[in-house]
């Protein structure tokens, strides 16, 4: 049989037949990758693992959004943001510390895009 020209369900089947089982994560909202001074953030991902022989690879298909700077977690509800980052935007965007810290969570914690936000209003 020529790889080529099989269905779907053919391929499942071998695929079961090797042991390989393929597990799909329909609720990712996004997935984060840290490495050294970025952050790589892929928003509206597919998500798919592929167990093979006790190990699992992941295959990520989505948008990718390349996160440049000192390398900080992803803003989330409750994240505490760096106090210099809060006074910053505060002080750039003339608002009031409840104002800055919202700011800070819609631009997932990155200062620049919080007083942009801010100032286009």
């Amino acid at each position: 049989m020529i790889p080529g020209k099989m269905n779907s369900r053919e391929v499942k089947r071998m695929m079961q037949q090797m042991g390989i089982k393929q597990v799909e994560y329909p609720d990712v909202k996004r997935v984060v990758m840290e490495a050294g001074e970025k952050n790589y953030i892929i928003e509206n991902p597919q998500v798919v693992a592929i167990e093979a022989q006790g190990q699992k690879s992941f295959q990520i298909t989505g948008t990718l959004k390349e996160v440049i700077g000192k390398k900080k977690e992803v803003a989330k509800e409750g994240t505490e943001f760096p106090e210099d980052d809060i006074k910053l935007v505060m002080e750039q965007a003339s608002v009031s510390r409840e104002k800055a810290i919202e700011a800070l969570k819609n631009a997932e914690g990155q200062p620049a895009d919080a007083i942009m936000n801010l100032m286009s209003n």
